[in-house]
């Protein structure tokens, strides 16, 4: 099993750090290592079961995502979790998403100003982005990522960690399960990039479809990472097991993409009877 604590003791590079940066350094360590005494760990148990029996919507951001399903998401009163660059899409909609979720650094550091200048309540990213990245947002709720090289990890109490993966649609189910959410749609989780690579690390193109919702999202392609489709697969797949076992429903409400490890749903008549 991967602990994260152990990228906060630089000491193995043979780097000689300040007395006050060292005692920092072990400090983060220690709470990494115990992080469900932490006050990170507590300020998560807030949100334990907030939401019991509830339905929710995951936005992904994909091509086939509109301003105007968010909007009917926003009149209909669902909650919603978005991640990263999301916000490219607030001039267009009025509606904003309940949770915001982002745990890659590339995306992050690239995008921390207009993170920060969302007015939103709640931004849950990892911790060590605020140890090891020195990436601190405004409003943020810090979570520890764990992953086991046997298995993937899904979790079932935030406030000990949450199982690491490619996608942040992941992280975001498990925060939504430990929320309580008996019901979860997708939306506008394509499953498709016109770069991505397979798990043998060979790179397929396929330029006849875009990536995101927005040809602005990723401006900065050549500084991100290339998103590893079948791994993405797994966390999917590993996420529809854990629900299926503990009675959580997840629907695909995507109009459209690759993603079919969940049944699908019509987004309109979704919304209609939500």
């Amino acid at each position: 099993m991967y602990d994260y604590s152990i990228d906060y003791i630089p000491l193995e590079t043979g780097e000689v750090l300040h007395p006050i940066k060292s005692i920092n350094a072990r400090a983060q360590g220690y709470t990494m290592q115990h992080f469900s005494q932490s006050k990170y760990a507590k300020e998560l148990r807030k949100f334990h079961n907030i939401h019991s029996g509830e339905a929710c919507f995951i936005i992904g951001n994909g091509p086939s995502l509109s301003s105007e399903d968010l909007s009917q998401i926003q009149k209909a009163g669902i909650d919603t979790f978005a991640f990263n660059r999301i916000y490219l899409m607030f001039d267009k909609t009025v509606w904003r998403p309940t949770y915001y979720v982002s745990q890659d650094e590339k995306t992050l550091k690239n995008s921390i100003d207009e993170v920060n200048g969302m007015n939103l309540p709640f931004k849950f990213i990892p911790l060590f982005h605020k140890f090891y990245h020195n990436i601190q947002l405004d409003s943020a709720e810090y979570f520890k990522l764990l992953s086991d090289k046997n298995k993937m990890l899904f979790s079932e109490d935030i406030s000990e960690y949450i199982g690491d993966s490619t996608t942040v649609a992941y992280t975001a189910a498990q925060i939504a399960v430990y929320m309580g959410y008996k019901r979860m749609y997708l939306l506008g989780v394509d499953h498709n990039f016109s770069t991505y690579q397979n798990d043998k690390g060979e790179i397929i193109q396929d330029t006849s479809v875009s990536d995101y919702f927005t040809d602005n999202y990723n401006r900065d392609k050549n500084q991100l990472y290339i998103p590893n489709l079948d791994a993405s697969t797994r966390a999917f797949c590993t996420m529809k097991e854990y629900c299926d076992i503990h009675g959580i429903e997840v629907y695909n409400a995507t109009r459209g993409g690759k993603l079919e490890v969940f049944p699908r749903a019509d987004f309109d008549k979704v919304i209609n009877e939500l």
